[in-house]
Order: C-alpha cells, then sequence, then structure tokens
C-alpha cells in the first residue's frame, strides 16, 4: 500500500509557491526543489492550474503563482485530487477455486474504502499554511 506521490508533488508545490507569494516560480525551480523531473512536476502543476489552485504565465518571465490563499487549501482537496483509491492495493490473481482467494478481494475492499476515508477525514484538518508553518519551525 503507498500512497500516490502526485499527492506529494503537489503539496511540495503549493508550499514552494506558498514561500514566496509575490514571485513567478518555474517548473524547473518547483522540481529541483521537490527532486523530481520537471516533466512529472509539470504534470502535477496543469492539474492544479486546471482546478484553480494556480495560474501560469508562459514566456520567458514565465512561471506559476499560488492563486488561492494558503489557509483555505486543505491536503484533502490535494488528496482526492491526485491520490483517491490509491490505498486500495492491486490484488494478484488469486485463485478462484480456493474459498480464501475466491473472496478476500472483496472482504478486503471495504476495509480499505473506510481506511481512505479516515485518511481524507484526517487531511480536512491541515492546510497548505499549516506545512508552510511547520517547516518554518524546523529553521
Amino acid at each position: 500500500m503507498q500512497m500516490n506521490s502526485d499527492f506529494i508533488v503537489a503539496v511540495h508545490s503549493l508550499v514552494f509557491l506558498a514561500y514566496a507569494p509575490d514571485n513567478l516560480k518555474t517548473s524547473d525551480n518547483i522540481a529541483k526543489s521537490v527532486a523530481v523531473h520537471p516533466v512529472r512536476v509539470r504534470k502535477v502543476l496543469s492539474l492544479l492550474r486546471k482546478h484553480g489552485f494556480i495560474q501560469s504565465k508562459h514566456g520567458a518571465k514565465g512561471g506559476f503563482i499560488l492563486i488561492q490563499d494558503p489557509r483555505t487549501i486543505t491536503l484533502d482537496k490535494l488528496y482526492v485530487l491526485t491520490s483517491e483509491g490509491s490505498l486500495k492495493p492491486k490484488w494478484p490473481d488469486a485463485n478462484q477455486k480456493c474459498a480464501i482467494g475466491a473472496n478476500i478481494e472483496r472482504a478486503m475492499d471495504g476495509i480499505f474504502e473506510t481506511t481512505e476515508q479516515r485518511v481524507v477525514t484526517n487531511l480536512k484538518d491541515y492546510t497548505i499554511a499549516d506545512v508552510l508553518h511547520r517547516i518554518g519551525e524546523q529553521d
């Protein structure tokens, strides 16, 4: 079981943009901070732009800027956008002639759905501003 890493890229990108809210940042700037390939960052930034979290400016002096208040962007929104359903593992093709193999996935599905609902509920308590504040406490 592993959370989709696009969630981490989204949170990191928004916190990075919230840190210097008046400065445009390029996907290369963000990718260096996240330490992932810029193409991967651009994919997540495109999703964030499409859902109204950020804006982009094209051209030589272009980049991305946060357009929502970081105090209103809760982490559950980002999780649902990037990772919903990722807690449920991909089950191997089990032996359908076995009572366990034939039923284990169905039996476990509800457990993973409940777990994911709890994760989403918990993430509602945290915002991009909270994450930025926690980073500031480390300095």
